[in-house]
């Protein structure tokens, strides 16, 4: 009789122990569900839950501020007096600068499509970009033509400038330039020409090659000018700048280095006012000698964007 009820209070025993045990373990399963936390968390693991669940909670309330904050800013301007909000607006407008069109035309010959790579044509997309943004910033804008507009280039304009179809000041002409401008009236710009330009005429169109090959089509543009039997000739580097690499020059400087001269009145202030730096440009002076030129402008005016300073076929 003993025996059994040594057994039955050892069952009854294991069946109260085992529930109990079961319990413990399902109450700290249920903490860790509860709190949504991994009990093998390091203290900083559960120190960044929390901060990211307080967070999403406070998501609400932080939005709520923004249009608290927006509605009080509103309400302060609605609050000033007109003439007050007027004279703010004007000082933070830019002062423009006295303004005198020139009567000088410069004219993108955008007719080697089909010598350049589609990295090219990009390049020289952005070389025309920068070339119509400093003509509408210039103290002495030229009228701005874009001839032989069509292929790869309007297909990069249309993709990565749609814009560039509502820009003013400028025209655009899917015509060859000598079918838009008198030829009598043309220079094309090239280094290859034996003939020094030494001032701008304001009656004649000057043509640059819009033409990114690094060189590989030399002497081209020269050559279309004495097919065509219009006059060519060759910005004055020469006579006022020495570099040590070569004498090309992107579309845009070509297009920059003008608005500068008809704006200073000196290729030597133009040169050096656009020229980029690294091209190491120094000053040749009467007695032919080469002394550094020190110009503050230098670093304003010299494109940062290394693809807008690819050199085309233009080389001056």
């Amino acid at each position: 009789m003993s025996e059994q009820s040594s057994v039955i209070s050892a069952d009854d025993s294991g069946k109260t122990e085992a529930p109990d045990r079961q319990e413990k373990n399902s109450s700290g399963q249920g903490s860790g569900d509860c709190n949504g936390e991994d009990p093998n968390l390091s203290k900083r693991q559960k120190k960044k839950l929390l901060k990211q669940q307080k967070w999403e909670d406070e998501r609400d309330l932080r939005k709520q501020r923004r249009k608290d904050r927006k509605l009080q800013r509103r309400q302060q301007r609605q609050s000033q007096p007109e003439q007050e909000t007027g004279d703010c607006q004007s000082a933070r407008k830019r002062p423009r600068r006295d303004v005198t069109p020139s009567s000088l035309r410069l004219v993108v010959d955008c007719g080697f499509d089909s010598l350049m790579l589609v990295k090219d044509v990009r390049k020289l997309h952005k070389q025309i970009q920068r070339c119509y943004a400093e003509n509408r910033r210039a103290s002495h804008p030229v009228q701005f033509y874009l001839t032989s507009m069509g292929g790869q280039l309007k297909q990069s304009m249309d993709e990565k400038d749609k814009g560039w179809v509502n820009w003013k000041d400028i025209t655009i002409k899917t015509e060859h330039y000598s079918e838009v401008l008198a030829k009598d009236e043309l220079v094309y710009l090239t280094s290859d020409s034996p003939n020094v330009l030494d001032e701008l005429d304001q009656q004649k169109a000057y043509v640059i090659g819009g033409l990114v090959d690094h060189n590989h089509h030399k002497g081209i543009t020269y050559e279309r000018a004495k097919e065509l039997g219009i006059e060519h000739a060759q910005l004055p580097l020469s006579s006022f700048v020495k570099m040590n690499s070569r004498k090309v020059l992107a579309v845009n400087h070509v297009f920059e280095i003008i608005l500068a001269y008809l704006e200073k009145g000196s290729w030597q202030e133009a040169f050096f006012t656009i020229l980029p730096q690294r091209k190491g440009a120094v000053a040749v002076n009467q007695d032919g000698e080469n002394t550094p030129e020190k110009d503050e402008d230098h670093d304003s005016h010299s494109d940062s964007d290394p693809d807008t300073t690819e050199p085309t076929e233009t080389r001056d």
